[in-house]
C-alpha cells in the first residue's frame, strides 16, 4: 500500500509537517537557458500555441531595461496608469481588458513567487536570469554555460542551435557522469512541445482516496456512514469504490470516531476541526499535499463504478480539481470530486477570507467540469425519509 509521507527532519520547536513540493516558480517548472534572452523568449512564444489549452502555461522573465526607463519618466506622462515607485504606490492592479496586470514594489520572495503561480500547471522560466529545478539547455556559442554549470542541476532537455552538430567539451564533461538527456534541434518546436507534454505528464501526482465520513450526520439521526445500503456499511462501500482507482485510502473521521471505524478502514482524523467537509479536506491535503484527493462523501448510496471511471478517466491535472457538474443546481459537486494538489492553496486561501464552503472555491477556480453519465447517481441522502426511499430503490 502506498503510504502516506512522513517527515524525517527533526524539529524540536514546530510542527513537523509534510511540505508541498514546489520550486521556486512553482511545481512544474523549467529554466530555458543557454541563448540569448531574445531567442529564449522566440521559443517559448512558438511553444504556447502546441501547449495550450491542454497546459496553462506561465513564463518568468525580467525586464530591468522597461523598469529604469519606466523610473526616469516624469510621473504627469501617465495619468490614468501611476508609477508604482514614483507616486508611492506599493501595488497597483490594472484590468487591461484581455489581461489583468499587478505591479508590486516589495521583493516577490520564494514564497511568494508560487503562489501568485499557483494557478499555472507548468512555469516557463527564462534561466539567463532565473533559477529553476529542472532546465532546458540550448546548445548555442553566443552563450557559452561554462561559469553557469551549477544552474545545471537537473537538466531535462538538451537542444542545438542553429550551425551545432554536438556538445561543448565543458558540457560533455558535465554530464559524463550521468544519462545524457534527449538532445533535440532547437527548431523541432513541434518534438519540444510533445517532450515538455510527456515531461509534465510523467510528474502527475498520484491520486489517494478519501471518503468524507466525519459529519455529525444531524439531519439523519444516526451516523450515515454507518448505514447499510450495499452489503458493507457506507464507509466500506465508499471505500471498496475508492480502492478500484487508488493506491490508498483513507476514511475522514473526527478523532472521536477514529477507534470506531470498522477493521480494514484507514482513519484519518480531522486536524482542520468544525469545518465540515473542508476540514476534511484540508486534513488530507496536510497529510499529503503532493497527492491528488479523489473525495467522495459517504452518503451517496447511488454512486457506481461506472461513474468514478468516468471522472477518472477525463481527470485534468492541469486544473485544480476535476468535478461533477450538478445536475440540480449546475454547480461543481465538490464532494464527488478530484482535488489535485495546488488546490491545497486555493482553499486556504478561502478559509482565510472567511469562507468554509469548498463549493465556493471550485466555482472561483479554475477547474474541469465534467457531465455525468448518470446523474441520478449524484444524490446523497441525509433525511430518514429519503434514506427509506433509497433502501427502497435500491432492494428493486
Amino acid at each position: 500500500m502506498d503510504s502516506l509521507p512522513s517527515s524525517t527532519v527533526k524539529r524540536f520547536k514546530h510542527a513537523a509537517l509534510t511540505r508541498p513540493d514546489v520550486g521556486e516558480f512553482g511545481r512544474h517548472e523549467l529554466a530555458i537557458l543557454g541563448a540569448p534572452c531574445g531567442d529564449i523568449q522566440t521559443l517559448v512564444a512558438q511553444l504556447l500555441p502546441l501547449l495550450a489549452p491542454q497546459l496553462r502555461v506561465a513564463y518568468v522573465d525580467a525586464d530591468h531595461a522597461a523598469g529604469d526607463a519606466a523610473a526616469d519618466a516624469p510621473a504627469a506622462t501617465s495619468k490614468a496608469m501611476p508609477y508604482v515607485a514614483e507616486n508611492g504606490l506599493s501595488a497597483e492592479l490594472v484590468d487591461k481588458i484581455t489581461h489583468r496586470q499587478l505591479n508590486l514594489t516589495r521583493v516577490l520572495d520564494r514564497f511568494t513567487q508560487p503562489e501568485l503561480l499557483a494557478h499555472e500547471s507548468v512555469v516557463l522560466v527564462n534561466g539567463n536570469h532565473f533559477r529553476a529545478r529542472q532546465q532546458v539547455v540550448i546548445v548555442d556559442p553566443r552563450k557559452p554555460l561554462d561559469k553557469k554549470l551549477d544552474r545545471l542541476t537537473d537538466v531535462r532537455l538538451i537542444l542545438l542551435a542553429e550551425g551545432q552538430t554536438e556538445l561543448p567539451a565543458v558540457l560533455a564533461e558535465h554530464f559524463s557522469a550521468a544519462p545524457l538527456p534527449p538532445v533535440l534541434r532547437l527548431p523541432e518546436t513541434q518534438k519540444i512541445a510533445a517532450f515538455i507534454k510527456q515531461w509534465y505528464q510523467m510528474a502527475v501526482p498520484v491520486l489517494r482516496g478519501l471518503v468524507l465520513a466525519g459529519g455529525r450526520s444531524e439531519r439523519m439521526q444516526t451516523d450515515k456512514g454507518a448505514l447499510h445500503y450495499h452489503d458493507l456499511d457506507q464507509r466500506q462501500h465508499t471505500a471498496a469504490l475508492l480502492s478500484e482507482f487508488c493506491p490508498d485510502v483513507r476514511v475522514s473521521v473526527r478523532p472521536d470516531q477514529a477507534a470506531n471505524l470498522p477493521a480494514g478502514l484507514n482513519p484519518l482524523p480531522d486536524t482542520f476541526l468544525g469545518l465540515g467537509p473542508l476540514g476534511g479536506i484540508l486534513s488530507a491535503f496536510q497529510a499529503d499535499p503532493n497527492a491528488a484527493w479523489l473525495v467522495l462523501a459517504c452518503d451517496l448510496p447511488f454512486l457506481t463504478r461506472d461513474t468514478l471511471e468516468h471522472l477518472v478517466s477525463n481527470r485534468q491535472p492541469a486544473r485544480m480539481a476535476t468535478s461533477f457538474r450538478s445536475p440540480w443546481d449546475e454547480f461543481p459537486e465538490p464532494l464527488v470530486s478530484i482535488w489535485e494538489p495546488r488546490s491545497y492553496g486555493q482553499l486556504l486561501r478561502f478559509l482565510s477570507l472567511g469562507y468554509s464552503c469548498p463549493r465556493k472555491a471550485l466555482i472561483n477556480s479554475d477547474i474541469e467540469l465534467l457531465t455525468a453519465p448518470v446523474a441520478e447517481e449524484l444524490r446523497n441522502v441525509n433525511t430518514p425519509e429519503e434514506r427509506a426511499a433509497a433502501e427502497q430503490e435500491l432492494a428493486r
